[in-house]
């Protein structure tokens, strides 16, 4: 055998790495283009620091034949966001049909673990047929080592899945183990079996977008952010990191700090926000706008459970997590999805070390069978464990209601919250003024007949709400620390986490707690 030339060896792999850019074959490029998707390489591209991606892994291929495509299906490697580190992975839908192979499992879980190693997040951008049928065992193994590595990512290092293409059966479950799921509306879709099965197995008839699409995905809870195209859901990515720190090992990023020291324009508009009238509804956003750095609030899940809202804004330059009811929707009353959605937003809060501020204008849990028979109670009462588990500094606004077990779930002091704030509008107590006069004044309003009674009803309601349900009653007690104008919240805010940045717990001995069901 003639030996190879130092300049032939280099041509040998030139052409290697040429044949490895876009490896899938002609008729899969084709259908690829033919649907306006990028390949993985573009897709990364975009999404990083122009320049900064190093790939990792791209000469894998998997085993049993010499012609089997370059990547096995998958490109990962390392880069930068906003100059901090990053390791990434992006679904090669072209080859095996972006399906998990060994190669494919082997690449995936080594970027994981370098990312476990450095203290960096992981984001995936999912575009998968699931698993390699023709693997068999080998596919589903490599699943499990991948599911296996984000247990010690969990909570350590930011986890985030931009969903691409249809992905099924385990290529859903590892997404939605991650902190955040990104999908782009009309092109993600995501479910365990598709319609096809679904008929054979069952007989239900159901469609691809009522089954999977992106929004129903939302709705049902599986997706954080519908992204309007593969553009809008890089740059939310990129912004949603910039809240985040890289690792719990460290700090999130500040930005902008010191900005509008004193009272605006914006703060005075606070003071005409809530209505007059307790049971007239407005939008809980045009608060947050006004509460914060920049009137810049990143909502998080949006379109699941939408009577409780969460996200992410800064003060004086520092992420916090915002936790509020939405009276637009069902009143701003707590029930099992907004339980499920608000426990475990303050959570991830607290494993990446992110401030709690919590908006409160709530009339208590939602009432109903159906709420009952689906375990309203032990899904309720994961909320009032979440604020008692973090350990966070956590600061609360009661707007307008706070009423009975929600008020206690919503940062109260009694459960965790370390500053609680209340404007004059507000009015807690164990419930409602007209439910709390029919209880306990019921036979004397129907003695004083059908005339009289209607008018000692409200006359006892009146009273109720100006004696018992005020903020001045819990501050007389010692529950809410001051009761402050609307207008003067961002800065009592800015000045409350500033008091609370060197706090500091402690946990008793033991292996874990054990939540709620």
């Amino acid at each position: 055998m003639t030996q190879q030339t130092t300049a032939e060896k280099l041509a040998e792999l030139r052409a290697k790495h040429e044949e490895a850019l876009d490896p899938g074959s002609e008729r899969a490029k084709a259908k690829r283009d033919a649907a306006g998707n990028t390949p993985p390489r573009v897709r990364i591209a975009e999404l990083l620091d122009p320049g900064s991606f190093i790939e990792m892994g791209q000469l894998a291929k998997a085993p049993g034949n010499d012609d089997n495509p370059y990547g096995d299906g998958v490109v990962t490697g390392r880069g930068t966001i906003d100059g901090r580190p990053v390791a990434v992975y992006a679904h090669d839908n072209t080859v095996f049909g972006g399906s998990v192979g060994e190669a494919f499992g082997k690449k995936v879980c080594a970027i994981m673990d370098f990312a476990i190693k450095i203290g960096c997040p992981i984001i995936g951008i999912n575009d998968s047929g699931g698993a390699r049928v023709q693997d068999a065992v080998t596919s589903l193994a490599y699943y499990s080592e991948i599911s296996k590595r984000q247990y010690p990512a969990s909570g350590y290092v930011p986890q985030i899945s931009i969903m691409l293409g249809k992905c099924a059966g385990g290529a859903v479950y590892a997404p939605v183990t991650t902190d955040f799921v990104v999908a782009v509306q009309d092109q993600a879709y995501m479910f365990i079996t598709g319609p096809d099965v679904i008929k054979q197995v069952t007989g239900e008839e159901i469609s691809m977008e009522d089954l999977g699409s992106a929004l129903q995905q939302a709705k049902n809870g599986n997706v954080n952010h519908v992204a309007v195209s593969e553009h809008d859901a890089f740059m939310w990515v990129r912004n949603l990191l910039s809240f985040l720190p890289s690792s719990a090992a460290e700090n999130a990023p500040r930005i902008n700090p010191g900005l509008e020291p004193e009272r605006t324009e914006s703060d005075l508009a606070l003071d005409e926000v809530i209505p007059d009238s307790d049971n007239a509804s407005y939008d809980m956003h045009d608060v947050l706008l006004r509460m914060f750095d920049d009137g810049e609030f990143v909502e998080t899940s949006g379109q699941f459970a939408p009577n409780m809202i969460t996200g992410f804004a800064r003060v004086d330059g520092e992420p916090v997590g915002v936790v509020a009811n939405q009276p637009l929707h069902l009143s701003g009353a707590l029930d099992i999805d907004a339980s499920e959605k608000s426990t475990r937003f303050m959570l991830l809060c607290d494993a990446y070390s992110i401030p709690i501020v919590y908006v409160v204008d709530t009339p208590g849990y939602l009432p109903g069978v159906q709420q009952e028979k689906m375990g309203i109670i032990h899904r309720g009462a994961k909320m009032g464990y979440a604020v008692a588990a973090s350990s966070v500094p956590k600061v609360t606004f009661v707007v307008r209601k706070a009423y009975g077990g929600a008020y206690a779930v919503m940062g109260s002091k009694n459960l965790g919250g370390d500053l609680n704030f209340a404007w004059p509008t507000a009015r807690i107590a164990v419930m409602g003024a007209e439910g709390a006069v029919d209880l306990l004044q019921r036979r004397q309003i129907e003695e004083a007949g059908p005339v009289e009674g209607p008018k000692l009803r409200q006359q006892l309601v009146d009273m109720y709400n100006e004696f018992i349900a005020t903020p001045y009653t819990a501050a007389e007690r010692g529950y809410i620390d001051a009761v402050i104008e609307p207008s003067e919240t961002r800065l009592v805010l800015r000045s409350a986490l500033k008091q609370l940045r060197d706090k500091t717990t402690t946990e008793p001995p033991r292996k874990h707690p054990i939540a709620p069901m």
